[in-house]
Parts: structure tokens; sequence; C-alpha cells
């Protein structure tokens, strides 16, 4: 498995609505994989594969390359910068963070913490308190010279080692690099074969804000088929109750069939079960009670579409140890190279 590919996927920087980087490194990835590579007005890359006769079925990949991240929105006369954040974040897991602040001038390393008192001088009342995610500020160390380098908009992202721990991998930005791996190994995967369908693999912006690259994309394509490809939870970890698991890691790709954003087909559902079975790849069917993926946005689009998700079970989703078990994305890779040659 190329681990390296996903390990360059996870720490290149990219928050809604600055992807550029990570659609950079994509286009370098996929060169001869497609018959036609190019960029939307939402910074979505649009790739294609050629289907057989005149109207061949449409099928989408659709991959998101955003993080979760934040905006510099701030910037005080000592240079302490504040933000906004693009994408959902605990404020629990933003305590005393290492960070990196990316602007045209070069990229910054730098801290990020609460205003007010440190541990030594605060209240009881203080200790128990958790700041909401615009109470953070970042320290550069430049002082007054922060100014010179660090304008309102630049990106802030959480800046953390990828690892390999065993048979799992350690990252910020899994969620969905993932989904941006799959789509370039899946590709990869067909090889020469010529599938009858239209294969359109999408990496989206903007989707931990609102799916909103996958609409502008979905409308483009007007797919028969939509394939949400994402991470999702996997809470078989202690304090959580099992039946709010969603998956467990190691028991193969997940098949989603619910979230908030919308209800997978049921023939599509039975379509992706029964070939796993017959190729032998692992699976696990996975609902979730809120959230939403690109998927959703393929299903909507224009007049609609067939709609399902392929995810791989992650635990401590929207933190820097986002952790997935490499045999899961594996399986969701095999999945989807069989389920596109089956078309």
């Amino acid at each position: 498995m190329n681990i390296d590919l996903l390990k360059r996927l996870c720490e290149t920087p990219g928050v809604p609505g600055n992807e550029d980087r990570v659609r950079d490194l994509i286009k370098a990835e996929i060169k001869g994989l497609f018959d036609d590579v190019r960029e939307d007005a939402m910074g979505s890359l649009h790739c294609v594969k050629n289907g057989k006769g005149k109207s061949p079925e449409k099928i989408m990949l659709l991959c998101h390359m955003d993080e979760i991240g934040f905006l510099v929105s701030h910037i005080t006369d000592k240079g302490f910068l504040y933000l906004q954040p693009v994408g959902g974040f605990d404020p629990r897991n933003l305590f005393s963070r290492r960070v990196l602040v990316c602007t045209d001038k070069g990229d910054l390393k730098a801290v990020m913490n609460p205003a007010g008192r440190p541990v030594h001088i605060a209240s009881a009342e203080d200790r128990k308190r958790i700041p909401q995610p615009h109470e953070f500020y970042v320290d550069t160390g430049l002082g007054k010279a922060t100014k010179d380098h660090v304008k309102i908009g630049d990106m802030v992202v959480m800046d953390e080692p990828f690892l390999e721990m065993g048979d799992k991998v350690v990252s910020k930005a899994l969620d969905n690099r993932v989904a941006c791996w799959l789509g370039i190994e899946a590709a990869r995967g067909l090889g020469k074969s010529k599938p009858k369908a239209e294969i359109h693999v999408v990496f989206t912006t903007q989707e931990e804000v609102g799916l909103r690259g996958a609409r502008t994309a979905s409308f483009a394509v007007a797919p028969d088929i939509g394939i949400g490809i994402d991470v999702t939870l996997s809470c078989d970890t202690p304090g959580v109750p099992e039946q709010d698991r969603t998956t467990i890691q190691g028991d193969g790709f997940g098949l989603h069939i619910r979230d908030g954003s919308f209800i997978a087909d049921r023939k599509l559902v039975e379509e992706f079960a029964s070939l796993a079975e017959k190729k032998k790849i692992p699976y696990q069917r996975t609902m979730l009670r809120s959230g939403g993926q690109d998927g959703a946005a393929a299903q909507q689009a224009a007049a609609g579409a067939r709609a399902i998700g392929i995810t791989v079970g992650t635990r401590y989703i929207h933190t820097v140890t986002e952790m997935i078990e490499t045999s899961d994305l594996k399986a969701a890779r095999d999945i989807l190279v069989a389920f596109l040659k089956s078309h």
C-alpha cells in the first residue's frame, strides 16, 4: 500500500477555501490516470475516465480535499493572532497545540493557547471552564513583526507529524485525505481496464463547511450514481456505549447507509454488499445520527442520483490523533476498484 502518498496528503495544509496545495499534489500524482482533468470555479478537481458508447452511465466518486482548520481574523498590536474556525472543533482538543500559519511569504511555526491565566495562578473556577474556539489565540514568537508576515484570511492548521503505529496510522487530516488517497488509488487500481461507465473522480472543496464544492460539482456532472468517500466514526474505545461505536477498526470498510444528510439507495447498498461478499472484502454497515458527507450532494443534484457512502472507520475524528486501520483502508480501495470494474 502506498502509505507515503497518504502521509504527503495528510501533512499538506488545506482548509476550506484554501485547498490549492492539496489539489496541486493530487494533480502531480494522477498524471496519466485520466482522460480529462480540469478545475471548476469552486476549486474542485474533476478527473474523468471516458466510458463506452454514446450515453454511458456516469459514476461519480466524491473525495473532499479540505481539513478542519482556521482563518486569521485579527492581529493585535503585539502580534497575537485571533482566529475563526472553518470546520467543527471540540475546544477541549485545542489546548496547547502547535500550529502552522500559512502565509504568502512562507509558513510560520506557532503555538495556540486560550486567553486567560495559566494553571499556577488560575482560580478553581478558571480551571473548570472550557474556552470556546474564538477565545484561543496564536503566538508566532515574532511579536510586532508578525504583521509583516501574516494577513487577515491566512490559514492556520494543526502541526503534527504523520505516524505509523503497528497496523494503524495516526495523523491530522485523515478526514478527508483518506478519500483523496482512495480516489487516486482506485483510479490506479483500474489499470488499463476500460469500464463501460464514464467515471468521474472529483476532489471537492469546502465539504467541512457545508458540502459546497460537492454541490456545484454534482450539478455539473449530473451523475447516475454518486459515491461519497469519507471517514466515519470508530468509537470502539473506552467510555462509548456499544450502540454508538458506529464501526469497529479491523472489520472492513464502512458501507454507509444513513447520516443527517442522506439515506443511501437500497439497491446500491445490496449491490456493494453482494460484491464485497463475492470478492471476500470485509465490510460493515454504518449509520450516523447526524453529520453529513458529499454523497448527499450527488444524490440531490439536478434531477437526482442513486447514492451511497464508502467510509473508513476513524478513531478520534477532528483531532490531531485521527487513527485508521490500514486493512480497512485497503478494503475500501478494493471494493471501489471492484465496483468500477463491474460497471
